[in-house]
């Protein structure tokens, strides 16, 4: 499906989702609603991910936590199954990854408790309304996303790097995006960096661990965001025996509005 701006309501869009005609990357899907990452953990790991969540409140700020085995989402939209309501999701076994499949029905378990954390999608209109341009939905791909030299603070058996989303700009631009993004603290708030990539150790700003490269162009400088991958790049380190999250850019789409967040 086209990414250029949705027509469609957040309910709409999920079912599109179910039924497969969504698979790819939203970022471009519902402007000014509140997009999410999402995380599944065995009920073992819950408290120390709810920890993690709350020590790294940049990149996890954590929207709704669910019951052990209850997938239907409540904050976010009424009554919204977590299980086949984003276009594609990432199945890890002890740090490794299986699968990207579009729907968990065939793996769910009653001892599965899901977390939906914001994401920097929910506040691109604002940016673009702003006149921030916002290079990903210029040229109709994913968010560039990088592994950088931060670690995150520890809880339990999670760590790892502070996984970031980048959005090139130029310099006088920057205070703005600052400004603007900040308001959106559920969803990121304002960026952790701008510069040097070198700064926060990465080495190739045309090569994103995540996601796909947008331009970067002559006197622009790349602004930095926390970003809701980051879980994931903590579980291949900690290695459960089971989780499921979104295939990064896939985010679920809830029926509140970015704003209503905060």
């Amino acid at each position: 499906m086209s990414l250029s701006p949705s027509p469609l309501t957040p309910a709409q869009a999920r079912a599109a989702m179910t039924s497969g005609q969504i698979t790819g990357n939203t970022s471009a899907l519902c402007p000014g609603h509140a997009q999410a990452n999402l995380v599944i953990l065995p009920l073992d790991w819950a408290e120390e991910f709810a920890l993690f969540c709350e020590r790294n409140p940049k990149p996890c700020p954590l929207l709704e936590r669910l019951q052990p085995g209850d997938p239907f989402t409540r904050f976010l939209a009424p009554a919204a199954d977590v299980r086949d309501t984003l276009p594609r999701y990432r199945v890890w076994e002890r740090g490794l990854l299986q699968d990207e499949p579009t729907d968990i029905r065939g793996l769910w378990r009653g001892d599965l408790v899901s977390f939906f954390l914001g994401c920097s999608f929910s506040f691109d209109l604002a940016l673009q309304k702003a006149g921030v341009p916002v290079r990903h939905l210029e040229q109709g791909r994913n968010v560039p996303m990088y592994r950088t030299s931060r670690p995150n603070q520890p809880a339990g058996r999670l760590g790892g790097p502070l996984v970031v989303s980048m959005r090139p700009m130029a310099p006088d631009l920057v205070p703005k995006a600052v400004e603007i993004s900040g308001r959106f603290t559920r969803t990121h708030g304002a960026p952790v960096y701008w510069g040097d990539p070198a700064g926060i150790g990465i080495g190739d700003i045309a090569r994103p661990d995540f996601g796909e490269a947008v331009d970067l162009r002559p006197g622009e400088v790349p602004v930095f965001w926390a970003c809701g991958v980051t879980p994931q790049a903590a579980l291949m380190e900690a290695k459960p025996p089971l989780a499921i999250t979104h295939a990064p850019g896939c985010m679920f789409i809830a029926d509140r509005l970015a704003e209503e967040l905060d």
